[in-house]
């Protein structure tokens, strides 16, 4: 008889998928096996095949020895190799801050399957030891996504607990995001709001701005405010309130000030090899029990440099440098 109690990288694991995990000698369809057989009891009582478990709870087996052992350990090949570059904003034991640079996909796709951020934050947390997909039930998933050609800070979650916390707080807008970015020519005003309804083009590579709703928009709300201007450029601090696809960059161009670069939204005879819009800030201001990111509340974190204002706003730049830190 073996006993063991649930750690938090267990929370809401489907049974079956726990036991096979914590015993690497005990595959899925063993331990359903196992289950239907009344070999396994959880928190004292035979489980049904479908039960979860949760940090705490006490599972306990009634199987040969030799399905108890240990079986040997084997480093995972694509993680041990992978050469993880991260520039980490801030780390705890529940989530990871991460400055995604421009050009770096969130997740890989039909033409980059290996490259993307995912797999930088799994390495990286598989290489220090904390994460290793032979024993953890959950694989670290980042909790938000930035288009590839727009870099910033992304959330990647550890636990399953603070993935769910983390997209619950993004929903309940407790968490706010903050976006630099250079437009052509100077706003209407110092600082406003951009509200309207986005739709999908035939294709889905672009969306459009459109003033009423119609079958299939979502709607659209973006802050802004000027922060320096020169040559012909306005820098700009947005915060959105919705997070529409797109979002930023279509409604400036909308109202006549496309991002700097942004071929696809402004004028494809300036496309540059990104456009100027960066994630710079992130606020985490909790209303209500935010569990394992309580510590959070109240506090703001920014990268350490963003290139464009360097390179076209360089005294605004001087006056915001550093390193990634808690602002």
């Amino acid at each position: 008889m073996k006993e063991i109690i649930a750690d938090l990288r267990a929370e809401n694991s489907r049974l079956d998928r726990y036991i096979a995990s914590a015993f690497g000698r005990i595959s899925i369809a063993q331990a359903q096996k196992l289950i239907r057989q009344k070999n396994i009891r959880l928190n004292g009582k035979h489980p049904p095949l479908n039960a979860r478990v949760h940090q705490g709870d006490a599972v306990r087996l009634y199987v040969p020895d030799e399905l108890l052992a240990p079986p040997e350990k084997k480093p995972d090949p694509f993680y041990a190799a992978f050469r993880w570059k991260l520039s980490i904003v801030y780390e705890d034991e529940h989530l990871l801050l991460v400055d995604k640079r421009p050009g770096l996909l969130c997740h890989a796709d039909r033409n980059e399957k290996v490259n993307s951020l995912i797999h930088h934050v799994r390495a990286y947390l598989y290489q220090t030891g904390a994460w290793d997909p032979a024993v953890s039930p959950f694989a670290p998933s980042l909790c938000n996504r930035i288009d590839r050609f727009t870099g910033g800070i992304v959330i990647a979650a550890k636990t399953r607990e603070a993935l769910a916390a983390v997209n619950q707080k993004i929903r309940d807008h407790e968490i706010r995001k903050l976006y630099l970015c250079i437009v052509h020519g100077r706003m209407p005003s110092a600082h406003g709001t951009l509200s309207g309804y986005l739709a999908k083009t035939p294709g889905g590579r672009r969306v459009q701005v459109l003033a009423q709703c119609v079958p299939g928009a979502q709607s659209a709300l973006t802050s802004y405010r000027t922060l320096s201007q020169r040559d012909g450029l306005s820098l700009l601090e947005c915060e959105l309130f919705t997070g529409r696809t797109h979002q930023i960059r279509a409604q400036l161009a909308a109202c006549g000030h496309p991002l700097l670069g942004d071929g696809q939204y402004g004028s494809a005879d300036e496309c540059r090899a990104f456009q100027a819009l960066y994630a710079y800030c992130i606020r985490f201001a909790f209303t209500s029990d935010a569990g394992p990111l309580a510590s959070l509340n109240g506090r703001r974190f920014q990268v350490r440099s963003v290139p464009f204002v360097k390179e076209y706003f360089p005294d605004f730049a001087a006056e915001q440098g550093g390193s990634p830190h808690e602002a």
